[in-house]
């Protein structure tokens, strides 16, 4: 690990940005107000929401799901469709499945009560070591060391750690745990966060209203804007396949609703043949086909970028007649079977 730099003792670093914090904390639907108890459950919601997502974008879905459901265990109780379709627009959607499971498990398990240490959180659905860690610290106020991405980047400059991402994670976590205090856990937490997403942006910081300047490594050395270190991005490989539309003469539309665990999870979709690095033919695309009846190829592909992969989809249309029809089993993109519904647009 590298040897210490010129950056001041943790507690000294906690104060200062303890007092920034204490005069500008950005005020959010989830925080608790100064001298207000945090609310465990709107922490562990929030948390989950914010995975991969924008504060801007998580505020009015918060805002929805505690209106509807203002208890663990009204989620717990909730049909997990409708909690799907509440989610709708935020993304990850096995984020929603765990969050109706770790709603469930918590009514179950704990009489509605959330564990209130990390060992205990992490044996819920859908909370993994950030997660657990961030609720151990802001709903319960207990010692824990909170590291996301915007405190990666907040600890990476002040340590000037050199080493790219995600190699240097255990170095910015260990150093993190020197500047996190005893007390107030929490508010350090939220600290670092707003620091990371206020003035320690990716691009020009503000480094001269910082708190944390005369401590920060990166900037006595002038380049800030390079931490942290990060390693070349490697090409995402591209996968190919077909998916199928179609349609009956009174509107309805073949959809079907892909396995629980895995990508896209529990959503809904037209059907899809089996996804390769192979650029294959209409004759072979054709043989994922979810029902014998007459397929158009619409010109053009479907294409969306996940985050390991690059996908593209040949489209093609069909049409049945009216009359009673046997459900179609449609191969899946994984190699399974699942029947396929109709349904309404």
């Amino acid at each position: 690990m590298k040897q210490a730099v010129k950056v001041k003792e943790g507690d000294s670093v906690a104060a200062r940005l303890l007092g920034w914090y204490d005069r500008h904390a950005r005020v959010l639907p989830w925080r608790a107000r100064p001298g207000e108890k945090a609310d465990p459950y709107a922490v562990w919601l929030s948390e989950i929401m914010l995975q991969q997502t924008t504060v801007a974008t998580v505020g009015p879905y918060f805002m929805r799901f505690l209106a509807r459901w203002p208890r663990v265990g009204d989620l717990a109780a909730a049909p997990v469709e409708e909690v799907m379709k509440e989610w709708a627009g935020l993304g990850y959607y096995s984020r929603a499945r765990n969050l109706h499971a770790c709603a469930i498990a918590v009514v179950r398990d704990h009489g509605g009560v959330f564990p209130d240490d990390e060992e205990g959180l992490r044996t819920l659905p859908g909370i993994g070591p950030y997660t657990a860690a961030a609720i151990t610290a802001i709903a319960f106020g207990k010692h824990a060391v909170v590291v996301d991405g915007n405190v990666e980047r907040v600890v990476a400059r002040l340590f000037a750690l050199d080493e790219p991402l995600p190699a240097v994670k255990p170095e910015i976590r260990a150093r993190a745990a020197t500047i996190t205090p005893l007390r107030r856990a929490g508010d350090f937490a939220q600290a670092m966060m707003d620091l990371g997403a206020t003035l320690c942006s990716p691009k020009r910081p503000s480094c001269m209203i910082c708190p944390l300047e005369a401590s920060c490594e990166a900037r006595a050395q002038g380049t800030q804007e390079t931490y942290p270190r990060r390693a070349a991005k490697k090409a995402r490989p591209v996968r190919r396949g077909a998916c199928f539309f179609l349609t009956r003469p009174d509107g309805a539309v073949l959809l079907r609703r892909r396995p629980n665990k895995g990508l896209l999870g529990g959503m809904m979709e037209v059907p899809t043949g089996e996804w390769g690095a192979d650029t294959l033919s209409d004759e072979a695309l054709l043989l994922s086909a979810p029902a014998p009846v007459a397929w158009r190829r619409v010109p053009g592909l479907v294409e969306h970028t996940f985050t390991h992969f690059h996908l593209e989809l040949a489209v093609f249309t069909g049409g049945r007649r009216r009359g009673r029809q046997r459900r179609p089993m449609a191969s899946g993109p994984h190699g399974r079977n699942w029947p396929a519904r109709h349904c309404r647009p």
